[in-house]
């Protein structure tokens, strides 16, 4: 089996600046960010697809420590990294920020982060995970279902590379990149996990987040920004503004 970590990377020298995906997104997501990259980001970055989303492989064990394991992998131990993660991959930004994976982490954006999961949600998400993949017969039905699952619909155009990514063929018919076991929730106490984190911490939400809630997340330890008129995936509907919302965290890092 190939159980490679699909990630794009850019940059030559400097901090390496590691954007991180939502749970059924890829890195994909971060294809508005890239013009912000290339004009004001003057070091390093690296924007991966998790173990079993997009393009990277499919294999458990899935979870918040495998996944910051699998990226740490893709770092070097000298690496100065800033790490900013979109809803779960917020939660894994924090994994890495608190030094156990044997990155230096210099600071962690996270944002959009639902904190408090219920018992019902759980045993939701556990259903999807045990339900088989679904198939659809052409590409397009199976972007459809992409983009509605994941929050796009209406963000992304169903042509882009940031649809094109989130599905894959099967059999000849069509089916979601996503693993559906990734859906596994596992250990939630992201209140616990956020107090033994050792870098600077900066939390965004956006004001229309139907999913994520500024008041929860402040149990997370740090005050949180609230992003004006914007939803779940404020980096996919206004690129710009959430770039300017994170840029002196960057410029300080």
């Amino acid at each position: 089996m190939n159980r490679s970590i699909w990630c794009e990377r850019g940059g030559t020298e400097g901090p390496v600046l590691v954007f991180l995906h939502g749970m059924g997104a890829n890195g994909a997501v971060w294809e508005g960010c890239k013009p912000l990259l290339a004009a004001r980001w003057a070091g390093r970055w690296v924007i991966p697809d998790l173990r079993g989303h997009g393009r990277s492989f499919h294999a458990p064990p899935y979870g918040l420590g495998v996944y910051a394991a699998d990226i740490a992998g893709l770092l070097d131990a000298e690496d100065d990294a800033i790490v900013v993660g979109h809803s779960m991959g917020g939660v894994v930004a924090l994994a890495l920020a608190t030094g156990m994976f044997g990155v230096r982490v210099r600071r962690a954006v996270a944002f959009s982060v639902k904190v408090g999961w219920t018992g019902e949600e759980h045993a939701k998400a556990e259903a999807v995970a045990r339900a088989p993949a679904r198939l659809f017969d052409t590409r397009e039905e199976a972007i459809e279902r992409y983009l509605r699952v994941s929050g796009l619909k209406g963000l992304v155009d169903p042509g882009a590379e940031a649809a094109a990514a989130g599905v894959r063929e099967a059999a000849g018919k069509f089916r979601l990149a996503a693993d559906p076991l990734a859906n596994r929730l596992g250990w939630s106490d992201f209140e616990a996990l956020a107090g033994t984190v050792k870098a600077p911490v900066r939390l965004l939400c956006g004001e229309r987040d139907a999913i994520a809630r500024p008041e929860t997340m402040r149990l997370l330890g740090s005050e949180v920004t609230v992003l004006p008129g914007l939803g779940h995936n404020p980096h996919v509907e206004a690129p710009e503004v959430f770039w300017r919302a994170i840029e002196g965290d960057l410029q300080r890092a």
